[in-house]
């Protein structure tokens, strides 16, 4: 009987001792940000009989060797302990690093030497950096989903807040997941997301790209304004589209087939045969645009030469522009006659005025005007009726 009795108190005394000592952790494990706070605790229990002296933290703890975080030099400044009610043991750990990963535990000290206890195993620490993943192409109208990932799960009520080229976005999102409905070339920017408590953590930026096709595609022409005939006329396609347009066309209005291709289209001597509306039209992979008609043509002047036009413009506007271009060309050729022209001119008619009618009419003195012309040769043949000596002598005409 005294045996069996010494081989249960064997079995059974050990256990109850055991007991007697405890560490409980929060949680095992913890998922944190780089640069970031942390908090760790730990609530210990030990034999009444003795007195605990020292509890310090430990990370990734020595048997043979008990080390204070305090003591490294790696975690000087960031480390600070918090000794609580019910024995509740709490480490803050600051500017947490990549070095900090491990297993952090808690050693209790006694006021017996050989009675000593350490919280093994302890919790997992693990450090993390947000990242943002998107799709690999997004192409205009599609709704891609952006995610705010890590190597690690944070906390379960983590919730996340999104940046757009550094503003934060009003767009809601659920959990890490932002989505973007119906996206287009607006949508292009740099995105980062923060956990809503460590805004000052984001990610790094992720550029997303929206591709679409070629959009606002305009036609310039140089030399600009008119030109003369036989010179050359150079049209460039330009257009707005990512990726940027490769290929480029050209045509003429009422011709089935390309006149010409690239981004530029040259003419090295224009004349009457190539008049007409021209247009380009842009491509890349995703699509296809065309730009409004330039139109080209010639037009005789007043001296009897010829001068090339070249304006952009579509539909009946094109018509009213070429009018009044070619309005203003030949006012321009008129002012250019010189007096002798006009004066020889005006001789063929058999009498003799001023050399500017245009200036007669700005000078020309209300006192003396008639009621019923509305030309100069009617004011002439109107006043001869009426009493000469009421009339401005710098209208008198002259016999030959």
């Amino acid at each position: 009987m005294f045996g069996l009795f010494s081989l249960i108190s064997l079995l059974v005394i050990p256990g109850i001792c055991s007991q007697e000592w405890k560490v409980q952790y929060t949680n095992m494990m913890k998922c944190v940000l780089k640069g970031s706070t942390t908090l760790l605790s730990a609530t210990y229990k030990h034999p009444d009989r003795l007195t605990v002296t020292e509890v310090f933290w430990m990370i990734n703890p020595d048997k043979e060797k008990a080390i204070n975080l305090l003591d490294l030099p790696d975690y000087e400044g960031r480390v600070e302990y918090f000794l609580i009610k019910n024995r509740t043991m709490v480490l803050r750990l600051s500017n947490v690093r990549r070095e900090d990963e491990g297993m952090y535990c808690i050693r209790l000290i006694t006021n017996e030497e050989k009675q000593r206890f350490l919280g093994y195993p302890g919790i997992e620490l693990k450090v993390t950096e947000l990242r943002v993943e998107i799709p690999k192409e997004v192409v205009e109208k599609d709704s891609p989903a952006l995610l705010c990932k890590s190597s690690c799960n944070l906390s379960d009520r983590t919730d996340f807040i999104w940046y757009k080229n550094g503003e934060s976005l009003s767009k809601s999102s659920v959990g890490n997941r932002l989505t973007l409905q119906s996206v287009s070339s607006d949508d292009t920017g740099n995105y980062s997301c923060a956990a809503r408590d460590q805004e000052h953590l984001p990610s790094p930026a992720v550029t997303l790209s929206v591709r679409y096709p070629p959009q606002s595609v305009s036609v310039s022409f140089s030399p600009s304004g008119v030109i003369v005939e036989g010179d050359s006329v150079t049209l460039n396609c330009s257009s707005d589209s990512n990726p940027p347009a490769l290929n480029f066309s050209w045509f003429k209005e009422n011709e089935t087939s390309a006149v010409g291709s690239g981004q530029s289209f040259s003419i090295s001597s224009f004349n009457s045969s190539f008049s007409g509306r021209f247009y380009c039209e842009a491509q890349n992979k995703y699509g296809s645009g065309r730009s409004a008609s330039v139109s080209l043509f010639v037009y005789e002047t007043a001296a009897g030469g010829q001068s090339t036009g070249v304006y952009a413009a579509a539909g009946i506007g094109a018509a009213l522009i070429g009018i009044c271009i070619i309005a203003v060309v030949i006012k321009i050729l008129r002012k250019r006659v010189t007096p002798s022209e006009e004066r020889n001119h005006r001789g063929s008619r058999h009498h003799k005025t001023v050399e500017s009618p245009e200036d007669a009419y700005m000078t020309l003195d209300p006192k003396s005007r008639c009621s019923e012309y509305d030309t100069l040769d009617n004011m002439k043949r109107s006043c001869d009726t009426d009493n000469p000596e009421d009339q401005d002598p710098i209208y008198h005409n002259t016999a030959n």
